[in-house]
């Protein structure tokens, strides 16, 4: 009978044994079992958690060729956005000639797509290059050698892959999801308003929600800091992208959390599609009344391009932009707290992403854009959005909270 130790020791022929047998002079190491007991000084290192480990090589499967072609072009981490940008692409089609809507870039009123986003690529690359650049130009190194050296170390041919699939697809599917639900009430014109009111005046005993806040903080200065707070919100998104795709090289965290993004927005645009809506400043404009107009400007705006958009879709150059279930603004808020926990312990950046989670909610309620239903929406939309990201870029189910000698970041999921 063998023992354990014995039978846990691989099989190996007879060219693996010529192979493993130690060399002349080489002492084996009596605790290590199997062909690796060479006993090697190897110095010891503090494991890095901002970098990126290798990607595992694809398992052997039906079709393998064609897997190893895409994982030359695509990384593996990324594979899943691609093809959620592919379904987005083909769903904004079908519905676009179904209806006779045209296909339109969201924000060309910025400049066109194929400009407007390498320029931004650019400025995101000089902010991290630039300092580092100087930073070396201080220490002594020659300029060009700095900016030679920063660039092979922070811009390898990965880096680069990584960073242009990644703005591609996501640009594609949010260029789809904003055309997706501009279309929606040429495809379902019923709307839910009325509904999710009553659910609100039940939850809230009898009250609604944003008369409620509006008398327990004015509209005075609530007014004016909460439509800080929801601008605030948009500028967010772009600045956590920028830092997802060019600034930090922990691949896993970034991959994680731009797929997961993604997955909010056809999580998102699939709700709005099956429950329309418009909101408690369309639906209910008299509770709204008593805020400053300057509270009130970017929902006219809105509902002006409504209008255009319903008029002739074609005639005009906008999309229009409102539906209220589920509120992605706490969806995407709900995401990022998510990620944010699951991946550090330090108590800063929790309790700012957590902040700026109340901070959103009370925004989109206090100013009319989502009911209390909408938010209890986004937030499922967002928690269900950080599970898929991980599933769908290799990381291990995550947990809300881990016991304090579990690794914490995407780096160990892996």
């Amino acid at each position: 009978m063998l023992s354990q130790s014995a039978a846990r020791e691989p099989r190996l022929n007879g060219d693996e044994r010529s192979l493993t047998s130690a060399p002349r002079g080489v002492e084996l190491d009596s605790r290590i079992v199997g062909p690796t007991a060479y006993r090697v000084p190897v110095e010891s290192r503090p494991r890095d958690l901002t970098a990126t480990p290798p990607e595992r090589p694809a398992k052997a499967v039906h079709g393998g060729r064609r897997t190893r072609t895409l994982d030359r072009w695509v990384p593996r981490r990324l594979q899943v956005l691609v093809v959620l940008a592919a379904v987005m692409c083909v769903a904004t089609v079908l519905v676009a000639q179904s209806q006779n809507l045209p296909v339109r870039d969201p924000d060309d009123a910025l400049g066109p797509s194929w400009i407007r986003l390498p320029l931004i690529l650019l400025l995101a690359v000089l902010i991290d290059v630039v300092p580092r650049v100087a930073l070396r130009h201080r220490a002594g190194t020659g300029g060009y050698a700095s900016i030679q050296r920063v660039l092979a170390e922070r811009w390898p041919h990965e880096q680069i892959r990584f960073t242009l699939i990644g703005l591609a697809s996501w640009y594609l599917t949010y260029s789809a999801f904003r055309n997706l639900k501009s279309a929606v009430p040429f495809v379902n014109d019923r709307l839910w308003d009325a509904q999710l009111a009553d659910l609100d005046h039940l939850i809230w005993l009898g009250h609604d929600p944003a008369p409620v806040l509006h008398d327990l903080l004015g509209v005075g200065w609530a007014a004016t800091f909460l439509t800080g707070v929801y601008l605030l919100w948009i500028g967010l998104i772009p600045a956590s992208l920028a830092w997802a795709l060019t600034w930090t090289r922990n691949h896993a965290l970034a991959a994680w959390y731009i797929t997961a993004l993604a997955f909010d927005w056809v999580l998102g645009v699939a709700g709005y599609y099956a429950l329309p809506t418009l909101g408690p400043i369309y639906s209910r404009p008299v509770d709204f009344l008593s805020l400053p107009q300057s509270s009130q400007t970017l929902q006219s705006s809105m509902m002006t391009d409504r209008f255009q958009v319903l008029g002739g879709a074609r005639t005009t150059d906008t999309l229009q932009t409102i539906a209220a279930f589920p509120s992605l603004h706490v969806g995407m808020m709900v995401t990022i707290c998510l990620l944010v926990h699951w991946n550090t312990r330090r108590l800063l950046p929790r309790l700012l992403s957590w902040t700026m989670l109340v901070l959103t909610v009370l925004a989109t309620l206090y100013l009319g854009w989502h009911f209390f239903m909408d938010v209890l929406g986004g937030a499922a939309v967002g928690a269900l959005a950080a599970w898929l990201g991980a599933f769908a870029t290799g990381q291990r189910p995550p947990r809300f909270s881990a016991r304090t000698d579990e690794p914490v970041g995407a780096v160990e999921r892996e």
